[in-house]
């Protein structure tokens, strides 16, 4: 069964380059070409002709060319494909570092989050889940796992561990609602976490469950999450494809 491809398509109409100005002229197309991809003018999927015709509209070398369309695969916003050309991919969902949940960021992005539960059991505390969470090994602990989707792409593995007793929750909520949410919908006051971020290559059932390829780069994310009276709430480890997420964060000068 073959894949349809998305025709070619001209995506410089209306384009105006400053020659004159100090901005490179390939970053001003790379601009012009990021903003019509997360306005949705450049659906994913759209396929762009060759670089030497890409140039040849805006009257700019090649290696310009190439450069801008180089800077947008770097930011992971167009792919590559040998015998497909250059096409244009779903642009990465921007998380910032707030102490907020996934569901109710990508809500806010008009990201259409989706979720399927994987995993909602109790069991016995593992020595390093006991230890984040400040209870004794053995005692007993829920575990959820679930797969997030935006705009019907998977992005994220979601493992997170509760005291027992802590959280009474269905599949049903678990795969409408957030669990910060649920936890707030408790009384449960969140106040703070402690968050390690990192990166791997992505095991062979990790990248079938993100819809990556083997040995993909992900994105990794501890997050241990305090209520307001220092009690320990919960103890996450999720992980994310690279290619469809970051993590955004302001910096301020001391």
């Amino acid at each position: 069964m073959s894949t349809a491809v998305a025709p070619a398509v001209s995506p410089f109409s209306g384009i105006v380059l400053d020659r004159n100005s100090p901005v490179p002229l390939y970053y001003q197309v790379a601009r012009h070409l990021e903003q019509a991809i997360e306005n949705g003018r450049l659906v994913p999927g759209t396929r762009f002709e060759n670089e030497l015709e890409l140039a040849d509209q805006l009257g700019l070398s090649r290696p310009t060319m190439r450069r801008a369309m180089q800077h947008l695969v770097d930011k992971g916003l167009l792919v590559r494909r040998r015998g497909i050309g250059t096409r244009v991919v779903s642009p990465k969902v921007r998380r910032s570092l707030d102490l907020t949940s996934l569901h109710d960021d990508l809500l806010r992005a008009g990201q259409r989050p989706a979720t399927k539960l994987l995993t909602l059991r109790q069991l016995p505390a593992p020595a390093e889940i006991a230890t984040a969470l400040g209870l004794r090994v053995t005692d007993p602990v829920v575990e959820i796992v679930r797969l997030r989707s935006a705009m019907d792409q998977p992005i994220a593995k979601m493992t997170n561990f509760l005291p027992a007793g802590l959280l009474e929750v269905g599949a049903e909520e678990l795969e409408s609602r957030g669990l910060y949410e649920l936890l707030r919908a408790t009384g449960i006051h969140l106040h703070s976490a402690t968050q390690v971020i990192g990166a791997r290559s992505a095991t062979a059932a990790e990248a079938r469950l993100l819809g990556e390829s083997r040995s993909a780069a992900l994105l990794s994310m501890q997050r241990t999450t305090y209520d307001d009276h220092g009690a320990v709430v919960e103890y996450g480890n999720h992980i994310y494809a690279a290619t469809r997420y970051s993590f955004q964060m302001s910096l301020l000068a001391g």
